[in-house]
């Protein structure tokens, strides 16, 4: 059974860093792009990175572009999203999700597997 598990999450103050991690039980963790998500209360899930299976590519939403990075460890079948600069408008239900399409996408119906979320919540 597929298990992606994120962590990493908590409250900061605006302007604070935090790295959140997903580690994922794919057998071939290198097939698959991954991506992080998010949901804030009252609004639709929503689009945040995305790298591709080596690493080499990635891909941001705007809100984001400049102060997040996404990475991945494929060894240790884990991905990353490092937060700098965090705003109160980040606050969120963060999800890691998997896609083994040939190349990363925004939209989040093409992922075939799902974190539960970590609630990261920035006080102003």
């Amino acid at each position: 059974q597929v298990q992606l598990v994120e962590s990493g999450g908590g409250l900061v103050q605006a302007g604070d860093s935090l790295r959140l991690s997903c580690a994922a039980s794919l057998r071939t963790f290198n097939n698959y792009n991954m991506a992080w998500f998010r949901q804030a209360p009252g609004k639709e899930r929503e689009f945040v990175a995305a790298i591709s299976r080596s690493g080499k590519s990635t891909d941001y939403a705007d809100s984001v572009k400049g102060r997040f990075a996404i990475s991945r460890d494929n060894a240790k079948n884990t991905v990353y999203l490092q937060m700098n600069s965090l705003k109160s408008e980040d606050t969120a239900l963060y999800y890691c999700a998997a896609d083994s399409a040939a190349y990363t996408t925004r939209w989040a119906a093409a992922y075939e597997y799902w974190g539960q979320g970590t609630q990261v919540t920035v006080s102003t």
